[in-house]
This record gives structure tokens, C-alpha cells and sequence, in this order.
């Protein structure tokens, strides 16, 4: 979602934020905690808190993410997924299921608009169907 101005918001540059240290957490095969702890050692961020919380969150709740994730991307595995959808899903997964001051569409628009800015042509579309499936379903997933 952007401000008014066309500005992205506090929060758009804190999931932006987070989307760098999951990707750089997952190319390095490393734990996106410590990538943030180290960070934020270095005097180099986040300067929003959201981007911890979320960073966080992905983290402590990675296994069940990842166990979602491989049942509603039907088609794709989690190691074929591109990197960026893979870890903007996780974002997403997160807000949807964990993130109570976060509703829902606001959750999936904002995981779309990361892939539009990121990724492949194909990915929001991609995306956008995971989450819906998942949002649809959240009553009995958490």
C-alpha cells in the first residue's frame, strides 16, 4: 500500500527490508535471525521495527510455512520457486496467519506488489493464487 503522496508507507519499506535479509538468509543458507542480528550489531538497521517483527516471525514459524507453502503451490516446489516469491510467500504466510493488526488483503496486495517490483511477469498471478488459497483457508490453519 503506498501513502497518499505515492510514497511507500513505513510498513511497505519494513516488508521491503525484510524481503532482503529472507533472501540473503536463503541464498547464504543461513538463519535470517542472525543476518538481522548481525545487521543490526553493525549499526546498519532496520530502522523500522516491523522489519525485525517480521523477520522474526518468518523465522521462528519457518517449518509450518514452509509445510504450507508446499501444499498450496501445487506445481511448484519450494527449491524451483524463485527465491524472491519463495520468500515474499513467507512474508506473506506470516501477516496472513500471525500478524493480527495486519488484515488480510492488505497482507496479499502488498506481497503482489513486492513480485511486481521483483520478480518474473508470471509471479504475482503465481502468488496472488497461493495466498488467496491460504487466506481462504486460514481458520483451520491456525
Amino acid at each position: 500500500m503506498s501513502a497518499p503522496s505515492g510514497q511507500p508507507t513505513a510498513r511497505s519499506k519494513a516488508r521491503k527490508r525484510a524481503l532482503d535479509i529472507l533472501f540473503a538468509a536463503d541464498a547464504r543458507g543461513a538463519s535470517a535471525s542472525e543476518l538481522l542480528d548481525e545487521a543490526i550489531r553493525d549499526g546498519e538497521g532496520p530502522g523500522n521495527a516491523y522489519t525485525a517483527t517480521l523477520v522474526r516471525g518468518v523465522t521462528a514459524e519457518l517449518p509450518r510455512i514452509d509445510e504450507l507453502l508446499t501444499t498450496y503451490s501445487t506445481d511448484w516446489s519450494l527449491e524451483r520457486m524463485p527465491a524472491v516469491d519463495r520468500n515474499v510467500l513467507r512474508l506473506g504466510v506470516w501477516e496472513l496467519l500471525y500478524a493480527t493488526d495486519v488484515p488480510s488483503h492488505v497482507a496479499i496486495s502488498e506481497a503482489m506488489q513486492l513480485v511486481r517490483d521483483l520478480s518474473t511477469d508470471e509471479s504475482p498471478v503465481f502468488v496472488n493464487g497461493v495466498l488467496g488459497a491460504i487466506e481462504r483457508d486460514r481458520a483451520s490453519l491456525v
